[in-house]
């Protein structure tokens, strides 16, 4: 069988299917502009139906192997036709039928499966400097420089479900080490499958969890676990699963104790059960409210701070949190939002169990737009024990943290962000008395923050 045959009914059969319009530039040196061909086979190229030779030429010639033939017609199938284009693709694969057979199923099986994994990345660099008034158990200054690498991948499963993962590997610039204090691993840290019917959406394994109420105020980390979201507008969202602290170096286990503080002696936290119901308006309006219950179960949870300290009995196995949050957006520039969390258990400081923020967002860097930027200016004030894992770059999230907190983002150049934010506020108290006879409350602390993020 010769190429000029496969070629005259690749270029009269197949080429509808891999477009409508010819004009991309033809990439094979022996193919000459004033070829009958020229166009088809240049489109055909650029579609990618066809390669030709590691050495720049088409060999149209030449003998064509049964491989050959069925790899240009199942790229061709690969790409998707309807109508008239798909009846010709059927023509050509009855005219084949010898040469496609077997060969030709497994091929076309090979390329719907690498159209339907797709890898995404992100290389990320972060500095920041924080400062507390100096105090006993407490340094002055603390700096974080780190290097990030993630990558993203999204398969399809089938009509109804996808899967995805996330692989990353964290490298402090200054000790050399990663995430898990060793040098040269990588770790996953998620892999779920998403399932969607109608408006309904089911989640499992270990998945990114968001509370979309406060804008990530009370939850911003992965979950594993199960969830499940009715309506693709106006929603509820049911989440159950388990939940570990490994790696928070404060947070509703710390006590307001602030950041770079030991833990109490024979503290180990062990991952928690946590289950929540979320609910709201349509996201993507102008107007947005909310409402979320969340409760975290933990045999360690506020273990340690007993009569010991200043005769306060704070010991318990279950955080409630409840929340509510909204947001308006006046033009596609300019938006205010807010939201309030408090915890209902525990004797503690009424600022440790409540949480919330007021915040003003103009503008918004976009990835696809060089130039373009945002800005926002909050006041927050995130007591230790009213939030699991905050979303805040400042402070580890600013937990057990109030103030002031403003922030900038640019696109520097296409797929490339800048981030530069700045924190100035003071600790919150967890109780009357803090850990060790001290009253930690209302010290000084401030924190730079900047960030370059690369998008492949």
């Amino acid at each position: 069988m010769k190429k000029t045959l496969v070629s005259a009914l690749t270029t009269a059969l197949v080429a509808g299917a891999a477009s409508t319009a010819f004009a991309a530039a033809n990439p094979f040196e022996d193919v000459p502009a004033d070829h009958w061909a020229y166009d088809a086979v240049a489109q055909l190229a650029a579609d990618g139906v066809i390669e030709g030779y590691g050495d720049g030429t088409y060999r149209g010639d030449q003998e064509i192997t049964r491989y050959e033939m069925a790899q240009m017609v199942a790229r061709a199938m690969a790409k998707g036709a309807t109508g008239a284009d798909k009846a010709m693709l059927d023509k050509l694969a009855a005219e084949f039928a010898d040469e496609l057979n077997n060969l030709g199923v497994r091929v076309a099986a090979l390329e719907k499966k690498v159209d339907n994994v797709k890898w995404r990345g992100l290389f990320r660099y972060t500095y920041e400097n924080r400062r507390i008034e100096k105090a006993e158990h407490k340094r002055g200054t603390a700096t974080t420089n780190d290097f990030r690498l993630r990558l993203m991948t999204d398969m399809e499963i089938n009509e109804h479900w996808t899967g995805h993962a996330r692989v990353e590997y964290k490298t402090d610039m200054a000790s050399a080490q990663n995430a898990t204090g060793s040098n040269g691993q990588v770790f996953l840290n998620r892999a779920y499958v998403e399932g969607k019917y109608g408006a309904t959406t089911i989640t499992l394994g270990r998945y990114p969890a968001w509370t979309e109420v406060d804008s990530g105020m009370v939850f911003d980390d992965e979950l594993s676990g199960a969830q499940v979201q009715f309506g693709d507008k106006a929603y509820v969202k049911l989440a159950a699963g388990r939940y570990s602290f490994a790696g928070i170096e404060n947070g509703i286990f710390d006590y307001g104790s602030g950041q770079n503080e030991d833990y109490p002696t024979g503290f180990n936290p062990s991952a928690s059960s946590y289950w929540s119901i979320e609910a709201g308006t349509d996201p993507a309006k102008n107007f947005f409210f909310g409402a979320a219950f969340h409760q975290l179960r933990n045999k360690e949870l506020y273990r340690n701070l007993s009569a010991d300290y200043s005769g306060k009995a704070y010991d318990g196995d279950t955080a409630n949190i409840w929340e509510i949050g909204a947001r308006y957006r006046f033009d596609k520039n300019l938006m205010i939002s807010g939201a309030y969390a408090q915890n209902a258990k525990g004797d503690f400081a009424k600022s440790s169990r409540r949480a919330w923020y007021a915040q003003i967002d103009y503008k918004g860097a976009k990835l696809s737009d060089p130039g373009s930027y945002g800005v926002f200016v909050a006041y927050r004030s995130i007591g230790n024990t009213a939030v699991l894992c905050p979303t805040y770059n400042v402070w580890d999230g600013m937990i057990g943290k109030k103030g002031w907190h403003i922030g900038a983002k640019v696109t520097m150049m296409r797929n490339v962000f800048g981030i530069i934010e700045y924190f100035n506020g003071k600790s919150i108290s967890v109780g009357d008395i803090e850990y060790g006879g001290k009253n930690r409350s209302g010290r000084d602390a401030s924190s730079i923050f900047a960030r370059v993020e690369c998008y492949f």
